[in-house]
């Protein structure tokens, strides 16, 4: 069982940058692959970025590649979604979501556990 919870989300003005922070409860953490996603007003729930077990390997959605790193800290548990020259655009629920194994999946259905959310939004 692993459990997830979000941070850092905010207001900021366009070209901001925001540090999103998922802390994952469970001793099995390492064997999950993990994945930032993000729900805009009337959209989807759409995957923005996504890391292996190790953090050797790493996604973006083009829409955020150059602008946002996705990073985790294995030892203390937490999953990092660092974001800069935020744009109206990246407004939306950003939630982290678990999947068991190595590699990441770009699948959303296939992620098992999922955090409450935080809200981002970026005035123009």
């Amino acid at each position: 069982q692993v459990q997830l919870v979000e941070s850092g989300g905010g207001l900021v003005q366009a070209g901001g940058s925001l540090r999103l922070s998922c802390a994952a409860s469970g001793r099995t953490f390492g064997a999950y692959a993990m994945g930032w996603f993000r729900r805009a007003p009337g959209k989807e729930r759409d995957l923005v970025a996504a890391i292996s077990w190790n953090g050797g390997n790493t996604y973006y959605a083009d829409s955020v590649k150059g602008r946002f790193t996705i990073s985790r800290d294995t030892m203390f548990n937490i999953v990092y979604l660092q974001m800069n020259s935020l744009k109206p655009e990246d407004t939306a629920v950003y939630y982290c979501a678990a999947v068991r194994g190595s590699m990441p999946t770009m699948t959303r259905d296939e992620y098992e556990y999922w955090g409450q959310g935080t809200q981002v939004t970026v005035s123009s």
